[in-house]
């Protein structure tokens, strides 16, 4: 019988996979669809009051919800969360109320969650340990690297994970310690998954996130496993890898405005009898909307820098959004980023939930031959060095005569504050505005 659960699942793929998954349906529904399913998520940061909003929090607990009521929908064999469940390695009480009643509904179900720990919920330290260890006591998850052989496995199916050790060079140094007191021992006659939560120094990653450190070699990652189930990286990534797929699933909401413009969701994982992987994409329709901005402003002034960025803000202006207007570029000699107004610029959106400003924008600086060529050598006269220095940044904007101009009155608005003649320095500076 085609029944609701089939009618669930065909929704969540989509029109284009419409067809092969109805006969599939027809053929398994009553029966077993496929030998072993799986969901596979990472990065929930539950608990993050990003830009110190708490409707930014329940964003998170809202977005983890919908992943467990699908999961609900779906009836996996297990769900798999590979690393930053939580912000912090000591979540708010709220935070953690939520994640128990939505861990509950899972166990109610008969869902093992098993989990690894990523760079953010890692145990901040021995003594204390991360809070994942009671959640597993209270039969809540199953905390993989706590465990003896680091493992959890069923008739079908053996999973693997491993701690983080949030850098490079502890991962180099612990990784193969940890592999001696928990050896991973992938089975011949199962499906393995192995569950880890940093950025392998692999092509495919370092050619997409150019500006995110390799956390580990894949040299320290076993072979014998069918399924490599990653977290820490915010966007969905899928590659071959050894005799397995590399998967890793994105971010449940957005983390950071970089990865915004990525569809946020989990992996509904199948896997057939005859050991082949269907990996099914599930977006997480609840998100908060981020509308980023992202302009170059070089050459203008930090005014007009504002000003056009707020009107930018303005015309972006959606209830509830969250709005990001990068500032990159150059600024004009004389400039400061200090000169920019970010108050003004945030101000001008009425309906947003949040303007955050990135400001990246640089000042012009001396090339530094420029600097020897003035200071090196024999000592001169200071007053000597000094315009010439203030001459070489006023050229930089001016013609000569300006620079000149404009360079004396530096020396002697100079000379006047070491005596502390306020009066004479403003004379000096309005003359120049004149």
């Amino acid at each position: 019988m085609f029944d609701l659960h089939c009618a669930i699942k065909i929704l969540f793929y989509g029109r284009r996979r419409l067809i092969s998954l109805v006969s599939r349906e027809f053929r398994g529904c009553g029966l077993n669809l496929s030998d072993l399913s799986f969901v596979h998520l990472a990065d929930v940061h539950l608990g993050y009051e990003q830009y110190n909003l708490s409707e930014r929090r329940e964003d998170f607990d809202r977005a983890f919800t919908e992943v467990v009521d699908k999961t609900l929908e779906l009836k996996p064999n297990f769900m798999i969360i590979a690393g930053d469940l939580f912000h912090h390695a000591r979540p708010l009480n709220i935070t953690l109320e939520r994640a128990i009643k939505n861990f509950r509904r899972l166990r109610e179900a008969n869902i093992p969650v098993l989990v690894v720990d990523g760079s953010h919920d890692t145990a901040p330290n021995i003594v204390t340990g991360t809070i994942l260890n009671p959640l597993d006591s209270a039969g809540l998850i199953y905390y993989l690297p706590r465990h003896e052989g680091a493992c959890w496995e069923n008739e079908q199916c053996y999973v693997y994970g491993i701690p983080n050790f949030r850098t490079r060079d502890r991962t180099e140094r612990q990784l193969p310690a940890f592999y001696e007191v928990r050896r991973p021992e992938p089975r011949k006659d199962k499906f393995n998954i192995f569950v880890f939560h940093m950025a392998l120094d692999i092509p495919e990653i370092l050619s997409a996130y150019p500006s995110m450190a390799a956390e580990a070699s894949p040299a320290l990652i076993p072979n014998g496993f069918n399924y490599y189930a990653g977290g820490h990286i915010h966007t969905s990534l899928q590659v071959r890898f050894r005799d397995g797929i590399l998967v890793y699933s994105g971010s449940t909401e957005t983390v950071n405005y970089e990865d915004a413009y990525s569809e946020k969701g989990f992996h509904y994982v199948e896997v057939s009898r005859d050991g082949e992987v269907r990996v099914n994409r599930i977006k997480v329709e609840s998100t908060r909307k981020f509308k980023v901005i992202d302009r170059d402003y070089s050459g203008l002034s930090p005014k007009d820098i504002v000003d056009l960025a707020a009107r930018l803000v303005k015309e972006a202006d959606e209830e509830g959004a969250v709005i990001v207007p990068i500032l990159r570029g150059t600024l004009p000699a004389e400039s400061s980023r200090r000169e920019v107004d970010l108050a003004k610029i945030r101000s001008a959106a009425e309906k947003a939930l949040a303007v955050h400003p990135v400001v990246l924008l640089r000042e012009i600086e001396f090339p530094e031959e420029v600097i020897r060529s003035i200071f090196e050598g024999e000592m001169r006269d200071l007053r000597a060095k000094s315009y010439e220095y203030f001459l070489q940044f006023f050229m930089q904007r001016y013609g000569r005569d300006e620079a000149e101009r404009r360079a004396r009155a530096a020396l002697e608005i100079i000379q006047f504050l070491v005596r502390e003649d306020e009066d004479r320095v403003r004379e000096i500076i309005e003359g120049l505005i004149q």
